[in-house]
């Protein structure tokens, strides 16, 4: 006999009506803009039943290992060519522990969609519609709401995480305040690029890999123009790059005419981690705003004749997140009070910089404010 699973976890009954009323927003504006394959909008007490369920299976293990699994919710006539079972299996937390090995690769989602009242798994799905609900199993407790891009390009858009019973819910207005970073502005939708070959939407992809690797670094973005951040690096560099590695860079030129783009996103993806890798190493890696490597292992100084950096507005794109004013060392220590002293000294470049722990944090200077400003961004980078 099938036993009805009711909803127990409390974070999901409170973060259901406004992950609806999200979504209903921005398939409403979708709409108005004339975008087509557009996906259909979980209502709060699906979207209650789905983290419910995702949370309970996110804390068992098959054959000892945590699952990490996607939920999406689609009907299979959304989703191209789908994977399909002989007939739909009621969403349990013994369903998806099961099939959880099988569909733990990046990509592939497990779908979902309804009967009645019920959620069935109808089988799997490598495509999804625009600004389709997505529920990302990350760690045991840890749970991301995401949606695909409406351009469906780039890393999905993240719009809430749920770690136990602590609730995130992003902030897309933070993106609107003024001096936000590029890569903010992009992660939260205000200034998305629908090309995969544009250069911020390859800055994300960047951090993204940066964070995976777990060692922590930082990452320095120069503009092409100038080297008065060399001002601001012991000398002699530790791995000076001559020429500047252009690996990325050339990618960046793709016309689209040489290659398939399925073959220049895995040439790029290819790349793209051979520069984070190097982040891993003692030290900065530095690039230029063309994605050209010039250096890794930088050590980096205070300029002469600067002042010490005494503090820098930290926030988070969260609700609750507003800026507050701090020493950087209370970031996260060494590495980020160097980073901050760099962008303080370097006014038009950024720093990025991943903890081991899993905090990410971009460093860049507000013009109005007169300050440096770090933007804790892990939130967005899950």
């Amino acid at each position: 006999m099938d036993i009805i699973h009711e909803p127990t976890y409390q974070a999901a009954v409170k973060v259901a009506p406004i992950v609806e009323s999200h979504f209903m927003k921005h398939l409403s504006i979708a709409r108005e803009n004339g975008e087509d394959d557009l996906a259909v909008v979980p209502n709060a007490r699906q979207v209650e039943k789905i983290i419910d369920v995702a949370f309970w299976a996110s804390l068992r293990k098959e054959e000892g290992i945590p699952i990490r699994i996607s939920l999406a919710f689609l009907p299979p006539s959304q989703a191209g060519k789908p994977l399909l079972f002989e007939k739909p299996i009621r969403l349990t937390p013994q369903l998806l522990t099961k099939l959880a090995p099988g569909v733990e690769r990046a990509g592939i989602h497990i779908g979902v969609w309804h009967e009645g009242d019920d959620l069935y798994v109808w089988g799997t799905t490598i495509r999804l519609p625009n600004l389709c609900f997505v529920l990302d199993v990350s760690e045991p407790g840890l749970l991301v709401v995401k949606h695909r891009r409406a351009a469906g390009l780039g890393k999905f858009t993240n719009v809430a995480v749920l770690r136990g019973d602590q609730v995130k819910i992003v902030n897309e207005e933070s993106g609107l305040l003024p001096d936000s970073p590029l890569i903010l502005q992009s992660l939260l939708g205000v200034s998305t690029s629908c090309i995969w070959n544009n250069g911020v939407n390859v800055l994300i992809q960047i951090a993204v890999s940066m964070r995976a690797h777990k060692r922590g670094g930082i990452l320095l973005v120069t503009p092409s123009h100038s080297d008065a951040w060399k001002n601001s690096i012991i000398h002699p560099l530790q791995y000076p790059i001559h020429p500047a590695f252009s690996g990325v860079a050339d990618l960046l030129k793709f016309d689209g005419k040489s290659v398939t783009e399925i073959y220049w996103q895995n040439a790029l993806k290819r790349e793209v981690e051979n520069i984070t890798g190097l982040t891993a190493v003692d030290g900065a890696t530095i690039i230029n705003d063309r994605q050209e490597l010039l250096a890794f292992g930088a050590k980096i100084t205070r300029a002469r004749d600067a002042a010490v950096i005494e503090q820098v507005a930290l926030s988070e794109p969260v609700e609750g997140g507003d800026p507050v004013l701090i020493h950087p060392s209370a970031i996260g220590g060494t590495r980020h009070l160097s980073a901050a002293q760099f962008v303080h000294d370097q006014r038009n470049c950024i720093a990025l910089v991943a903890s081991q722990d899993g905090y990410f944090t971009v460093f860049s200077w507000s013009e109005q404010r007169q300050l440096v400003q770090a933007h804790r961004i892990d939130v967005l980078l899950l």
